[in-house]
C-alpha cells in the first residue's frame, strides 16, 4: 500500500442512464486513513458512484482511479483488493454462512486454513456463531446483512465500500459496526460509505460530502457544514438540498388529509 497515493481519485466523472444523467463532472479525492460519509437523496447518484468504484458500472465518462488503479483497466484487481458491502445484496441462500464466506475468501485469493480461522470467529463477533451451519434462507434482514458485511472486510482490505451499511442491523449491531469502523480507521484503512442514518454519519464521519442531483453541493467535516448552517446534521442537509419547506408542507398536507376522513 502505497500511502503517498490517493485511495479514491474521481476526475470529471459522468454518468448517464439513458436520457438522464446521473452523476454531473464530480471530482474528488479520498486519502488514506479517513471515514467519508457520502449522504445525498435518493436518486442523486450515490450508488451510482460507490458502483462505479467497485468496477460494477462501465459507460460513464471522466478518470476514476481506486489504490492507484484505473478502473477501467484493472478492475479485477480493484474488486479483489476493495472491500464492497452492497445494498439490499442478494446472498446465495442456500449455502450457510460458513460456506458463503469460504466462497467471498476465495474469491479475493484467500488461503482456506485462514478463512477457515476466522470465519467462525467474526460469525460469533456478530452473534451469529449459533447460526454458522444454518441455510442462510432462513436468516431475518439483519442477520443477512452481518453476513455481508463480514464479507466485506474479512480480506482486510485497506479501503472499504459500503453502501447503507446499518440497514436492517439492530441498535448493538450498529454500535459494533460503529466501533468496528473506528477501530479499522486507526489502522490506517480508509471507509468510505453511504447512509440515511444522520446521527451516526455525523458521529463517525472525519469527512462528510453531500451529493444532490449528481452534483457534490458540500464536502467538508461536520464543523465546515455547520458555518453555512446551525443545528444537526439532519437539518442542515435537509437545508442544502432544499427539501426543509417542502417536507413541513407535506407533513401538514397528509395530516390535513387524515383530518378530512374524521
Amino acid at each position: 500500500m502505497n500511502i503517498d497515493c490517493p485511495v479514491i481519485e474521481i476526475e470529471n466523472l459522468s454518468m448517464n442512464y439513458g436520457e438522464k444523467q446521473v452523476l454531473k463532472g464530480l471530482n474528488l479525492t479520498v486519502n488514506h486513513g479517513q471515514i467519508v460519509g457520502y449522504i445525498g437523496p435518493n436518486g442523486a447518484g450515490k450508488s451510482t458512484t460507490l458502483k462505479t468504484l467497485i468496477g460494477m458500472i462501465t459507460g460513464f465518462s471522466g478518470k476514476v482511479r481506486v489504490l492507484g488503479y484505473d478502473i477501467r483497466t484493472h478492475s479485477l484487481e480493484v474488486k479483489q483488493k476493495v472491500g464492497y458491502v452492497p445494498e439490499n445484496a442478494q446472498l446465495y441462500e442456500q449455502l450457510t454462512p460458513l460456506e458463503y464466506l469460504r466462497f467471498v475468501g476465495r474469491l479475493h485469493k484467500m488461503p482456506d486454513h485462514k478463512i477457515a480461522n476466522i470465519s467462525p470467529k467474526m460469525l460469533e463477533v456478530f452473534e451469529l456463531g449459533n447460526m454458522a451451519d444454518r441455510r442462510m434462507s432462513v436468516f431475518s434482514k439483519g442477520s443477512k446483512q452481518k453476513i455481508q458485511l463480514i464479507a466485506g472486510m474479512m480480506h482486510n482490505p485497506d479501503l472499504i465500500i459500503l453502501d447503507e451499511p446499518l440497514s436492517g442491523l439492530d441498535p448493538n449491531a450498529v454500535l459494533l459496526v460503529k466501533e468496528i469502523l473506528g477501530k479499522l480507521k486507526l489502522q490506517g484503512k480508509t471507509i468510505f460509505y453511504s447512509s440515511h442514518l444522520m446521527d451516526v454519519v455525523e458521529k463517525i464521519s472525519d469527512r462528510i460530502i453531500v451529493i444532490n442531483q449528481g452534483e457534490i453541493i458540500a464536502d467538508g467535516t461536520f464543523e465546515d457544514l455547520q458555518q453555512n448552517a446551525t443545528g444537526s446534521l439532519e437539518s442542515i442537509f435537509s437545508n442544502l438540498t432544499g427539501n426543509t419547506s417542502n417536507i413541513k408542507d407535506n407533513a401538514e398536507l397528509f395530516i390535513s388529509v387524515l383530518d378530512d376522513m374524521k
